[in-house]
């Protein structure tokens, strides 16, 4: 241990401006090494530690990192994992697509618009971003495809509705900002619900404008009437994905449930609808378990990278130096918001999400409740502005998620150029939450 402290420089030495600098510029140069996101903020978190406090610091930073992964309502995202790792192996999904032709009819563009309210339905059942689109991908891609849609709509609609699960509750992106704003996670959901639909709706009527003004861009399907007996067959697929979403979403508005409580009624509604379509097998719940697994280790990994830099940083003097860089900027709080808003975009176009919210939040919450806006707000911009993150090149994951699932004829750059439109879309979302707050916040 006394051999390593005398590699490591003196950063008190430094200053927190040059300190700083060095800090981010390391953690860029590490990442770009291909090092995971949750090793690179461990790594410089206990460099700076040990090189500004030397060995008392470690303490700090194990007790940082416990208090993060202590919170109770932590405990309602492998839930919602879960939820979604069991619907990926399930029928619901495919039924839930098949009933809505119900919806679409013979609207042009219909198949679309069922996609999407598909989309939603997913996205209030578990609020998992890369699994709605890996099922949207391989349920309507394919049928779009087949019925003559314009290839970058159809890819758009399955990217972007995909990732409403970022705005819609249960959102695992609101839970995360929850956590790390210390807001109530209830009251984010209420204050996201109709910015997600809100956002759902500019995509449909996109697709109208362009399935109208263009016939040829989405093809009306030949088909004719749907008998009685096959229209009650269908809305078989509607009732127990609506039943779910009430009894989670029910009990949170309701104040029946907290958000962990609420999370273990949709497994166990989840798992129940798989036991009554007699799909219920040991292979389908190991398998959810495994990807759960998978996922919320990756989450809670990045959230002790992150949390031990941040609180490092916070030691350092560093948030409240670079708060009074970001309020120099500008006298006008809502400049200061948009260069927030820049920051979160370009964060977005390289990092994770959860990374971002929890490297970003303990420096940006203070400012924006210290500019007198609604930290409630806040974070549904910052989910709203997270939707752009899943969509955007270079590192656009839900880009990545629909290739993985894609005819092979589609390309990455195909894609990416198809979700232009839809990030024009979520970008014009932004813009009229922060010129009209109201819109979630009343």
């Amino acid at each position: 241990m006394t051999d390593l402290l005398v590699l490591i420089p003196d950063f008190k030495a430094l200053g927190i401006e040059l300190a700083t600098v060095l800090m981010f510029g390391s953690l860029l140069l590490l990442l770009l090494t291909g090092m995971p996101l949750a090793f690179v903020t461990l790594l410089v978190a206990l460099i700076f530690a040990l090189g500004w406090f030397g060995p008392g610091a470690v303490p700090l930073i194990v007790s940082r990192i416990f208090s993060f992964v202590n919170s109770f309502v932590f405990v309602s995202v492998p839930m919602f994992v879960l939820m979604a790792a069991i619907l990926d192996r399930s029928g619901i999904a495919k039924d839930l697509f098949d009933a809505m032709r119900l919806v679409g009819g013979r609207l042009r563009g219909g198949i679309a618009i069922q996609t999407l309210l598909v989309a939603v339905v997913l996205a209030a059942m578990s609020g998992i971003i890369g699994g709605e689109v890996v099922l949207l991908g391989v349920i309507a891609l394919p049928q779009m495809l087949r019925l003559g849609y314009d290839r970058k709509l159809a890819i758009g609609v399955c990217c972007a509705g995909g990732a409403l699960g970022t705005m819609i509750p249960p959102s695992i992106v609101l839970i995360i900002y929850g956590l790390t704003a210390s807001v109530s996670i209830g009251d984010l959901f209420t204050a996201a619900f109709f910015p997600g639909l809100m956002l759902a709706c500019m995509y449909a009527a996109y697709i109208l404008i362009r399935a109208y003004s263009n016939p040829d861009v989405a093809p009306i399907p030949e088909v004719g009437e749907i008998p009685v007996a096959e229209k009650l067959r269908l809305l078989k697929g509607l009732f127990l994905p609506i039943l779910v979403v009430v009894f989670v979403l029910g009990s949170i508005y309701g104040g029946i449930a907290s958000v962990t409580e609420a999370s273990a009624i949709g497994v166990l509604g989840v798992t129940l609808s798989t036991i009554i379509r007699r799909e219920f097998t040991v292979k389908l719940i190991m398998g959810a378990a495994k990807q759960t697994l998978s996922t919320v280790g990756m989450i809670v990994w990045i959230g002790v990278g992150a949390s031990a830099l941040v609180g490092v940083f916070n030691l350092m003097g560093g948030i409240r130096f670079v708060q009074a860089l970001i309020t120099g900027i500008s006298d006008d709080p809502t400049v200061v918001i948009l260069f927030m808003m820049l920051i979160l975009f370009v964060l977005g176009m390289f990092l994770d999400w959860v990374g971002i919210a929890l490297l970003t939040m303990p420096i940006f919450v203070p400012i924006v409740i210290q500019l007198g806006y609604n930290p409630i707000w806040f974070g549904v911009l910052f989910a709203m502005n997270m939707q752009v993150s899943f969509l955007s090149p270079p590192f656009g994951p839900a880009a990545f998620y629909l290739k993985s699932v894609a005819p092979p004829d589609i390309s990455l750059g195909e894609i990416f150029r198809a979700l232009l439109p839809f990030i024009m879309i979520q970008m014009v979302a932004v813009a009229m939450l922060i010129i009209f707050p109201g819109i979630a916040v009343s």
